[in-house]
């Protein structure tokens, strides 16, 4: 990471001290924050401080949380956030799902009362380094409407899968279930951009490359009624097993302030080696098979989910983060 990258990310981490998070939770908040520049998830980004900083004004994030963690057995934890911001609460998570699985061979940890904690594969990660699998779930407010339904209850709910690939590049496999996650949408309404049609309809259910008017419709899932399952899915394992918000309760982080998010997050993670010894060799092996497919016409590399993103990051990790004049505002404010 260059200076001025540095100097961006200490700033962030002040402006969360400001807002009274402890320096700890302000590293840990920055870091993701910063994280989702680099690799080029505005939508998770920057843009999104400004949100952190109003919830957390309006009582609704907690900067001071209590945390407690419920141990159910050597592999299984529960933790109750007590409404801290998302990034702390899945940052603790995935670290205490790692340590069970190292002890044990499986880690299972469920959260509660908890935010929007940014991207998913940014955990994911951490998992994958320590050669462990891992699949991530966390719920999120209403966008989508479940097949047949003609009022929006179910999040973008990501689906996270993470594994070593014995490549340079971990195999991180993080998607929405929408056709376009509900960040970038909100870095387009912010920005003034239109959106790709067939992404999402405006409130009359018409069609709209308006983002403005995508916000206060519904957004369309991927595969039509396989992804609104999906999404069901997401809803059941992040807020229904969980004991958090589901069924449409997830409140909205930007225009709902009348009470916590209380969002709900699953993080299962697991050794490599549980069935065969040669996890790394015959994982390599799949990838590379098809890698060797014959490819489409203007295809030059058939690529594997989490590669493109690997090369984002080590590109843009010596760049100069690019910040638009709204952000910059937006810092400006913040950090007085």
């Amino acid at each position: 990471m260059n200076i001025k990258n540095k100097k961006l990310l200490n700033l962030v981490k002040k402006i969360f001290i400001k807002h009274k998070l402890s320096t700890k939770h302000a590293e840990i908040s920055a870091r993701a924050l910063i994280n989702a520049e680099i690799v080029g998830a505005y939508g998770h980004g920057l843009s999104r401080l400004k949100m952190y900083c109003d919830r957390i004004k309006k009582k609704v994030i907690n900067p001071k949380p209590k945390i407690r963690i419920k141990k159910i057995s050597q592999s299984i934890s529960h933790i109750d956030a007590n409404n801290s911001i998302g990034f702390v609460a899945a940052d603790i998570a995935i670290k205490k799902a790692i340590q069970n699985a190292k002890k044990t061979g499986i880690g299972l940890v469920a959260v509660k009362n908890s935010g929007h904690y940014g991207l998913s594969g940014y955990y994911a990660e951490q998992a994958v380094n320590k050669n462990l699998v891992t699949m991530i779930y966390t719920n999120a407010p209403p966008a989508i409407a479940p097949h047949g339904a003609r009022k929006s209850l179910f999040g973008t709910n990501p689906i996270c899968f993470g594994t070593p690939s014995g490549l340079k590049a971990p195999y991180i496999l993080d998607t929405s279930i929408s056709m376009i996650n509900r960040g970038k949408i909100r870095f387009a309404s912010k920005n003034n951009q239109k959106l790709p049609i067939g992404v999402a309809l405006d409130k009359f259910g018409q069609p709209t490359t308006d983002a403005n008017k995508a916000l206060k419709g519904v957004q369309l899932p991927i595969a039509g009624f396989r992804g609104s399952g999906l999404a069901w899915m997401v809803d059941i394992l992040s807020g229904v097993l969980t004991g958090s918000n589901h069924a449409g309760k997830v409140k909205d982080p930007f225009e709902d302030f009348s009470g916590p998010q209380n969002i709900g997050h699953l993080f299962i993670t697991f050794k490599t080696n549980l069935f065969v010894k040669d996890y790394n060799n015959r994982i390599k092996d799949n990838i590379k098979k098809v890698k060797r497919l014959p490819k489409v016409k203007g295809t030059k590399e058939i690529m594997y989910p989490g590669q493109n993103k690997y090369k984002r990051y080590k590109i843009n990790f010596k760049k100069e983060i690019k910040i638009s004049k709204i952000i910059k505002k937006e810092l400006e404010i913040l950090k007085k």
